[in-house]
């Protein structure tokens, strides 16, 4: 098992920045490929975000691109998701995961083994 615990979440206005980290206790973490996803209400699941175990492989999905930048500090067993420019439409609970897997797992959600409980960003207009 790999814990994951989200945080840095909140209630921000439209054009605000926030930057979510995924905290990932175990000297294992760099031998994990890292996701961002959000769900929002009544929607499924979606791809945000992903970063390759090292860091220098990443993706994100084009409603994103340009604004969320995904890294990560393997010393410190973090992974970020530094998100700007926030839009109402990226209100959702964001949750990190984690793919044992595979060096980068991508956007499929299928492809991660472990997830976190999620944290509420809401982006007011």
């Amino acid at each position: 098992q790999v814990p994951l615990v989200e945080s840095g979440g909140g209630l921000v206005q439209a054009g605000d920045s926030l930057r979510l980290s995924c905290a990932a206790p175990g000297r294992t973490f760099s031998s994990y490929a890292m996701g961002w996803f959000r769900q929002a209400p009544g929607k499924e699941r979606d791809f945000v975000a992903a970063t390759s175990r090292s860091g220098l492989s990443g993706d994100y999905v084009d409603s994103v691109k340009g604004r969320f930048t995904i890294s990560r500090d393997n010393a410190k067993n973090t992974v970020f998701l530094q998100m700007n420019s926030l839009k109402p439409e990226d209100t959702a609970v964001y949750y990190c995961a984690a793919s044992g897997r595979h060096y980068y797992a991508g956007s499929r959600a299928d492809e991660y083994d472990y997830w976190g409980q999620g944290t509420q960003v809401t982006v007011s207009s």
